[in-house]
């Protein structure tokens, strides 16, 4: 009998939870969609205990009769693969006592401390202040992972390692082959094993399998390198040269699967054994609460302001006409990334709220930047919508 009670108490809790009227939240991402800041969407909302909100929107282009986005539907999450995958691969190493922070990356790449980078370490490729440039134009002048990485060698700062920040793809390049190095696995491999496999997320992979290619929602139309719409394809030009497996991109998702991971970090590296029910769930332990804290707090710097934790984003500062990504209102113990293609993942600590928000902006081009102007003010809204409650 107790335990039906307690299941009972559950049950309306979530069920209360999951009454809240998002229509406005609906309207704002229906608006973007005819706007054509994006054709498609999803969005999960949620807390510590499960999914408060789950919707999709859109179609997969703004074709007419284009297939209709599903909870299913998978997107190219972008960047958002440098704190889903690499950052978590890293985490994982360092409670192993496998890799250290402050290990200079040449101890592991031999021939890297050239060029000025004999300094550069573990903590400032994760904190993005290692003073390599944001982004090199590889798919003109390489034709494989071997040369991609052996300009990364050869390639000289920006700054001097440690007194600036910019936020660079060639930093997760060279942290997912220090990865690869130490465990004698590709990065997909070690992940899988790892991250997803462990918390269910079975639509969440390097390299989308013949089979799940149709329900990737397409990117760009490339008309300047690979001459073709990609689609099941990584849009990022460095991660396709890496073989579509890449510490800065290429990995693939849906908002549930993510939600999983990212309720995992909020419960501090635990989660939740699906094959357990309430009202008696069995916890596994991915992270400890440790490391998990240590990696996601905003690391203060001297020299530059900062918003970066190791891997991961704080809630950050405005730039130029564009609001801080997350919003104003939640609150200042969050973290969080975003991707290029039009994704992000933000958790609010605080509010132990966590809100997935997944589109395919750059198709078919990507210069559009309206997920800019609109991912703040979703944030704000889902925000004033659960304070009411």
């Amino acid at each position: 009998m107790r335990r039906l009670i307690i299941f009972f108490i559950l049950s309306v809790i979530f069920c209360s939870a999951n009454a809240q009227d998002f229509s406005r939240i609906d309207e704002l991402i229906n608006s973007a969609i005819q706007g054509k800041y994006f054709p498609g969407a999803q969005l999960v909302v949620g807390n510590d205990k499960g999914i408060i909100y789950i919707n999709s929107y859109g179609n997969y282009t703004y074709e007419e009769n284009s297939r209709i986005v599903s909870n299913e539907s998978i997107f190219d999450i972008a960047s958002v693969t440098k704190a889903v995958a690499t950052t978590s691969a890293v985490m994982k190493l360092f409670e192993e006592r496998k890799i250290w922070l402050y290990d200079c990356v040449s101890e592991y790449i031999p021939g890297f401390d050239t060029n000025g980078k004999d300094n550069v370490r573990i903590i400032n490729l994760l904190l993005h202040n290692s003073g390599l440039p944001a982004w090199m134009p590889f798919y003109k002048t390489c034709k494989s992972k071997g040369d991609v990485l052996e300009e990364i060698r050869n390639t000289g700062l920006k700054y001097q390692t440690g007194t600036d920040f910019i936020y660079s793809d060639l930093n997760m390049v060279v942290l997912a082959e220090i990865i690869e190095i130490i465990t004698g696995k590709s990065l997909d491999k070690y992940c899988s094993e790892n991250i997803f496999e462990p918390l269910g997320m079975a639509s969440t992979f390097f390299n989308p399998p013949k089979e799940k290619i149709k329900l990737c929602l397409p990117t760009e139309n490339d008309t300047y390198w690979r001459m073709r719409q990609l689609q099941g394809e990584v849009h990022d030009e460095i991660a396709s040269l890496l073989d579509g497996i890449s510490g800065n991109a290429g990995l693939f998702s849906t908002a549930s699967d993510l939600y999983k991971f990212m309720r995992m970090m909020l419960l501090e590296g635990k989660y939740e054994d699906e094959r357990f029910a309430p009202p008696y769930p069995i916890y596994n332990e991915l992270l400890k609460k440790e490391t998990v804290e240590r990696f996601t707090e905003k690391y203060e710097t001297k020299d530059y302001r900062n918003t970066r934790a190791f891997g991961w984003d704080t809630k950050q500062f405005p730039i130029g006409n564009y609001k801080s990504q997350c919003g104003d209102l939640i609150s200042d113990n969050c973290f969080g990334h975003t991707g290029y293609t039009g994704t992000s993942i933000w958790c609010d600590r605080d509010r132990k709220l966590i809100i997935i928000f997944l589109t395919n902006r750059v198709y078919p081009k990507r210069g559009n930047d309206g997920i800019l102007k609109l991912r703040p003010v979703l944030h704000d809204e889902i925000i004033k919508l659960l304070n009411k409650n």
